[in-house]
């Protein structure tokens, strides 16, 4: 039964915390205390680029407005949590408040990885992950001359992008033999590797960061690399992926929780503690599906994390299943798509078929099955298809073949954005010997049926 008087209160106001926030005033009468020193209201982290590049103004990245918060009795703090003690069911902040609660979400997110690379604690030296960083962005790029970054992930390419439209030149040092290989097959790691190349980054692949050096200031005035070289800059990135944001429980006395890389969580999202519970970046799921990573730092994961934990908080135990992998992203003018298992480097039982359009801007991979030919991936480089359609494929275990005939009705916007059936079908025949012909063209109106079918269950 509902007790009203319950206090639940969230650590972090990000995707996953505000999610939370929000359902469970939708389905109770609880109080509910979201703190965060980030910054008073949720915004979206993903806009923190367009701001810098003067696309938005940072009130515009805020999805609700300032009295939402009010009238939904959502209490926001700003402060830091300096420990958290679970036995005693409170948190001791910065500024010397103690709050205590009934319930507790740990949502707090990542922060950025630091390899013991010497100098990586000098001043404009850091990641982008906070509004903060964007901050000292601001303040580090007057008078800036050449930014290097380093780590070859999304928020590395990101910031030479934000730098790149204020005409600061950028060099990239990416690790692995193309950009972000550990994670896309080699063509469209290739591709994204001469796309930068083609947009003035300065890319070095195969070299790593050794060290940086400072001037009198205690500021970064050149990196060394791997490969001996000197590079004159003043600021150097590190986007080296993240980590979870747990020091601070890890610090705390009399705190209960089970820490390895992330709070560990079992299949409820539960912590190790009585009635604590983790969502989002800083979860490690104990027990993760085939083929799902224990730690998801992605916002739709984060999301349906804060949804289903509102559930169990508000009475109804709700076990967390993610929905299929879906991932998004933009390498300066190329859309990045991917739906369901699309390894860099394929499984001994994994089939591919790859098109690339003749302009190397463009690329459709079907990633399926070799017994049963279902599909199981989709990777979309300047292409969009339809989320929905895409996840009743796989769902389904549609067949190769009948995917290819019928792909007209996963396109995105069939009346502004080309459409590649016959290239595709083209390139199946000649990869795998096979005399596949295109059905009847899929219009609108088919796939609004197909996707209303996926609804019903029919």
């Amino acid at each position: 039964m509902e007790n009203p008087a319950e206090h639940v209160v969230i650590i972090g106001n990000g995707i996953s915390g505000v999610t939370a926030a929000r359902y469970i005033r939708k389905l109770s009468d609880k109080r509910i205390t979201i703190i965060s020193a980030e910054t008073k209201y949720f915004f979206s982290r993903t806009a923190l680029m367009y701001i810098y590049m003067g696309h938005m103004k940072f009130e515009q990245t805020q999805p609700y407005e300032p009295w939402f918060w009010k009238k939904n009795r959502i209490d926001l703090v700003e402060d830091y949590v300096e420990s958290v003690d679970t036995r005693s069911r409170f948190l001791k902040m910065r500024q010397g408040e103690t709050i205590e609660y009934d319930k507790l979400i740990i949502a707090s997110g990542s922060i950025p990885n630091k390899f013991g690379w010497p100098g990586q604690d000098l001043k404009a030296v850091q990641g982008l992950y906070s509004y903060q960083d964007l901050e000292s962005m601001e303040q580090y790029t007057e008078g800036l001359k050449r930014a290097v970054i380093v780590g070859g992930g999304l928020i590395g390419l990101e910031m030479a992008e934000m730098f790149m439209s204020r005409n600061i030149p950028v060099t990239f040092l990416v690790r692995e033999s193309d950009y972000w290989r550990s994670v896309m097959p080699a063509e469209e790691s290739n591709m994204i590797s001469r796309h930068m190349i083609e947009h003035h980054v300065d890319l070095r692949l195969n070299t790593e960061l050794k060290e940086i050096l400072s001037d009198s200031n205690g500021k970064a005035r050149a990196v060394i690399t791997s490969t001996g070289e000197e590079i004159q800059c003043q600021f150097v990135g590190l986007t080296a992926g993240v980590r979870p944001n747990v020091q601070f429980l890890k610090d705390s006395l009399n705190c209960d929780l089970d820490i390895q890389k992330g709070v560990l969580v079992n299949d409820f999202l539960e912590t190790t503690a009585a009635d604590v519970y983790a969502i989002g970046d800083c979860a490690q799921i104990m027990n993760p599906l085939p083929g799902r990573r224990t730690i998801e730092a992605i916002w739709y994961t984060g999301r349906m994390m804060g949804e289903t934990v509102a559930h169990s908080i508000c009475g109804t135990r709700t076990a967390y299943i993610p929905s299929l992998w879906f991932n998004s992203a933009k390498f300066f003018d190329i859309e990045y798509q991917v739906y369901g298992t699309v390894l860099a480097d394929p499984l001994e039982n994994h089939k591919q078929l790859y098109w690339e359009h003749p302009d190397g801007r463009k690329s459709i991979r079907l990633v399926f099955q070799i017994e049963k030919k279902n599909v199981i991936g989709f990777n979309l480089m300047g292409v969009r298809y339809r989320h929905e359609v895409c996840e009743k494929w796989i769902e389904e275990e549609t067949h190769i073949e009948e995917v290819l005939q019928n792909l007209g009705i996963a396109n995105f916007d069939p009346e502004f954005y080309q459409e590649y059936e016959v290239e595709l079908i083209s390139a199946y025949n000649k990869q795998f010997d096979a005399n596949l012909t295109l059905k009847k063209k899929r219009n609108f109106t088919s796939a609004l049926r197909f996707l209303k079918r996926k609804v019903v269950g029919q």
